[in-house]
């Protein structure tokens, strides 16, 4: 995107002039925003060593109080697992389905058959995510994408369940042209002849546009330009608030800016009725050189700020009145991801299901129950070696100034005498020192945060 246009919108209009009035939505989906309360869901990846089984990962789900999930395939196992929880699903056609699906509507119905009608509704499938980013990561699968959708779409006609069970595309950002300010946005022209069908569909199936947003990349492309502050939901000074200089719209979030844009782009295809679902958004806790926002604290206070900004279904400044569901990118970090280093390391828990760090959304209900604050230690990772554990033990009863005097020899914490157990009481000591603040229960990966007491 343009330096120029992007240093346009962060301008403020001192004098205003001009009373302007917000693009208005249509009955339909003020109808829908009055029957959908907004929620937060989450992305379910399973490049994951040691993934729970779906029992047990069903069991975590409800533990945590998380209610909408999305599967990157339907998987079978995951889905039995899911029968009679009320947790609802999104299941997905992976890209590489896409061809026999598009070109055949015996494929479409037994897919549905196969991964939908088996199941529902026993588990709650309330939406099928053909492909993802189909139009800006293979373009050249671009025509197959319609087609797809409408056999789809008449498989559920045919099972007698499209009117409970919806059918999207996940697109990527960068389907949108010049996004700041947001009333300048809209669609790349040569995605137009699909983006157009595509918006036909939702529109007269009632079902939302699904969107990948990441504030992240805004600002790692946009450093110097977009202050780190907006993209992470942070209090900002006036002089810090982004102005659309042609709407006079003031934005204190990078994401309001970005669903604005997406509604822009489809009033300038004369679309109104079609709500924004934003299928993926987070931030990476861990980076390489070359990612140094990517930390656990900047991670944090994204997705923590993120849930509370739906929650507070305050909307975006264009539409106050509708607030966009969102499902966090990701549950798990990924282990098994290619690099770069970020690419493994988006998920609030590790596989193991322990968090990587603790949101902080007090008031938001029971969501997410990792924010217990009040309930969390610090231990030695499992596996870890000895030589690791060691320094860090080192530094933690030295520099780090945690209290060790109970795992001295005849102390009553010295026994069972190993480095896992002495490093556990000593990190766990460092880390209520320091308030349980986030990256305080590191140690250059050696430890890790728990719910167990480790005492017991």
């Amino acid at each position: 995107m343009e330096i120029h246009k992007l240093i346009a919108f962060f301008v403020i209009i001192l004098f205003i002039t001009t009373t302007l009035v917000p693009i208005s939505l249509s009955s339909e989906i003020k109808a829908q925003r009055d029957k959908d309360e907004p929620f937060v869901g989450v992305n379910i990846g399973t490049d994951v060593s040691n993934l729970l089984s779906p029992a047990n990962l069903v069991a975590f789900l409800q533990l945590q109080k998380i209610t909408h999930v999305r599967l990157y395939d339907a998987d079978a196992e995951i889905l039995k697992a899911l029968a009679k929880t009320k947790i609802r699903v999104i299941v997905s056609v992976p890209n590489n389905q896409l061809l026999g699906i598009g070109s055949s509507n015996a494929t479409a119905a037994t897919w549905i058959g196969r991964n939908v009608a088996a199941y529902y509704p026993e588990t709650l499938i309330t939406c099928i995510a053909v492909g993802d980013e189909v139009l800006t990561t293979i373009p050249s699968s671009a025509p197959l994408l319609m087609p797809a959708i409408e056999s789809l779409y008449s498989a559920l006609v045919a099972a007698n369940l499209h009117t409970q069970i919806k059918i999207s595309t996940p697109s990527s950002a960068s389907i949108i042209l010049d996004p700041f300010p947001p009333s300048q946005a809209f669609f790349n022209q040569s995605l137009s002849p699909v983006i157009t069908q595509l918006l036909q569909f939702l529109s007269r199936t009632q079902s939302p546009l699904m969107m990948n947003l990441y504030p992240y990349y805004v600002f790692m492309q946009n450093k110097g330009v977009v202050p780190l502050e907006n993209s992470l939901f942070k209090p900002l000074t006036p002089s810090k608030e982004m102005v659309d200089p042609n709407t006079l719209l003031h934005y204190t979030n990078v994401l309001d800016a970005m669903i604005d844009s997406v509604y822009f782009s489809m009033k300038n295809l004369n679309v109104t009725d079609v709500v924004v679902l934003v299928s993926e958004s987070g931030w990476p806790s861990r980076g390489d050189s070359k990612e140094p926002y990517a930390t656990i604290d900047n991670a944090d206070t994204y997705n923590s700020n993120l849930i509370k900004h739906i929650f507070d279904r305050s909307g975006t400044p264009l539409h106050p009145e509708i607030t966009s569901s969102v499902y966090i990118y990701e549950l798990f970090n990924e282990d098994l991801r290619s690099p770069p280093l970020s690419e493994a390391n988006w998920g609030l828990f590790y596989g193991n299901s322990t968090p990587v760090y603790l949101l902080h959304v007090s008031g938001s209900g029971t969501f997410l129950a990792n924010d217990t604050t009040n309930q969390t230690y610090c231990i030695a990772t499992d596996g870890m070696d000895a030589k690791t554990l060691q320094t860090a033990l080192d530094w933690a009863c030295g520099p780090g100034r945690a209290n060790c005097s109970e795992i001295q020899p005849g102390e009553s914490c010295y026994q069972p005498n190993n480095v896992q157990n002495h490093a556990s009481y000593a990190f766990d000591s460092y880390y209520q020192k320091q308030g349980k603040s986030p990256g305080s229960c590191d140690f250059k990966g050696a430890a890790m945060i728990t719910t167990t007491d480790p005492s017991e």
